[in-house]
């Protein structure tokens, strides 16, 4: 690096007040320079600090306690069924789904940004082996779904695969090695969500995690919307005819992916936007609850949800923020366009965390308070910007178990119980003894659902123990 180029960015870092990035560069060898400086020009200073002062200016009426205070159940909602009427609904949404499906209308947005920390895995989340007899990991439950419906459709769904800095070449690998779980490579997109900078909660100053990294983390899943863009993601699917986005993170290999009824509804009811949502478990569980303000529907996340509103009923004795979001969505890709065209840019939340990082002594510290903010978008703040938000309601032990953490509810545990629990009841409505066969799993290249299987007869009854229905399955 020259003496100029150094000089520039030292008068950068000099007019944010962000000087002591370099303080260590004296020690650092070629390539640690070379990498810290990286960081540091993709750094967006004036960004950073309009952030750090914004906390100040926000509308009061725009705090999450005011809208809170304002919110009312989703209005435009499409409830479980309960009826032959409702079963006939659901029966038309998927026939125009399926209709979208053929018509190659339809691509898929994969969020796997994060790792498997909390899990105690030390890869990606989606590399985790999540298959209660298989071992398949998230990601290969996931593809082949995506899969499985490209082929009954006879089209291709274009997968686009949001990755992180961490998590990207690794994920990558992954697929590569293991043949792209059947889908042919030109139909995945893989493209990397931003970063931002970690901050000292008193401060504003970026902090280090070594002499020559920043504490960098991802700038969460609305990342997705500026990703797109820059990535050329975009051109790509409307190159290729699609117009409805589907859209999962890699926790939840319960999800139907690119379900033919949640896009029909979405088409049919004419939304911009569309969410799924389950009946929260309880008040206080940790979702994000789907409400309308001031006659847009938005998510509130739990976090923000103050403790006087959680249990909140409506004159008519409903539950305000009962509907809780699956983080499962169908966005429109021309809103996308048009929101990334016209600069409309998801707004950042700022989140008071623990961040390993440097002490004053240049040493590694493990922070035992809460010692910096960490600031992140999030996906669903496009409902309200979109408007025509729609809001799909399905059944918990159907659709919804993402895998959070190392132990209890949402653990690897947990999340098998319930893809037993769910192909065990597909066995079961189709009319197949199981007997005592446990635990169970199918994959997605026989089956997604009950209806796939009243046809299919085994040969012989299942043994006791763990069975598992893959592509060799006798039939």
């Amino acid at each position: 690096m020259s003496a100029n180029e150094l000089e520039a960015t030292l008068g950068r870092l000099r007019a944010a007040g962000q000087e002591h990035l370099l303080q260590y560069w004296s020690e650092l060898n070629s390539d640690q320079r070379a990498s810290l400086l990286q960081q540091i020009s993709a750094i967006d200073f004036d960004r950073l600090a309009a952030l750090w002062s914004s906390v100040e200016k926000l509308d009061p009426q725009d705090s999450p306690a005011a809208k809170a205070a304002r919110a009312t159940p989703p209005s435009k909602i499409v409830r479980v069924p309960r009826t032959e009427a409702d079963h006939a609904a659901r029966a038309a949404a998927r026939a125009i789904g399926e209709q979208l499906l053929r018509e190659g209308k339809v691509g898929a947005i994969l969020v796997a940004g994060g790792e498997g920390s909390r899990l105690g895995f030390p890869h990606p989340k989606g590399m985790f082996p999540i298959g209660p007899v298989s071992g398949n990991s998230l990601y290969q439950m996931l593809a082949e779904q995506l899969l499985a419906r490209g082929r009954r459709s006879g089209r291709p769904i274009p997968y686009c695969v949001m990755t992180s800095d961490a998590t990207d070449a690794p994920t990558q690998a992954f697929f590569q090695r293991h043949d792209w779980f059947g889908v042919d490579p030109a139909d995945i997109r893989f493209f990397r969500q931003g970063i931002m900078p970690a901050v000292d909660r008193h401060t504003g100053k970026i902090l280090l995690a070594r002499k020559h990294e920043l504490a960098l983390n991802p700038d969460g899943h609305g990342g997705m919307l500026e990703a797109l863009h820059k990535s050329g993601t975009l051109d790509w699917l409307r190159e290729r005819g699609v117009e409805c986005l589907y859209y999962h993170q890699v926790d939840n290999p319960l999800a139907r992916v690119c379900d033919p009824e949640f896009l029909g509804f979405h088409r049919q009811l004419g939304a911009s936007v569309t969410t799924k949502c389950v009946v929260k478990a309880t008040p206080q569980e940790k979702m994000g609850a789907l409400i309308d303000v001031d006659g847009k529907t938005e998510i509130i996340e739990y976090s923000d949800l103050p403790k006087d509103q959680v249990e909140r009923l409506t004159p008519s004795n409903e539950a305000v923020f009962a509907a809780g979001s699956t983080a499962i969505h169908v966005f429109n890709r021309d809103v996308l366009e048009h929101l990334s065209a016209s600069g409309s840019e998801l707004p950042f939340h700022r989140a008071v965390k623990k961040v390993k990082c440097l002490d004053e002594a240049g040493q590694p510290t493990e922070p035992t308070v809460e010692n910096a903010i960490k600031y992140e978008r999030f996906i669903f703040d496009v409902l309200p910007l979109a408007g025509n938000g729609l809001v799909v309601e399905a059944r918990r032990h159907d659709e919804f178990c993402p895998l959070k953490n190392a132990t209890g509810e949402f653990s690897a545990e947990h999340v098998q119980r319930s893809l037993h629990a769910l192909h065990a009841g597909w066995l079961a409505e189709a009319g197949i003894d199981a007997g005592a066969a446990h635990p169970i799993e199918i994959s997605p290249l026989v089956a997604l659902g009950a209806d796939d299987l009243k046809n299919w007869k085994p040969k012989s009854p299942f043994p006791p123990g763990p069975l598992y229905l893959g592509p060799q399955a006798n039939s």
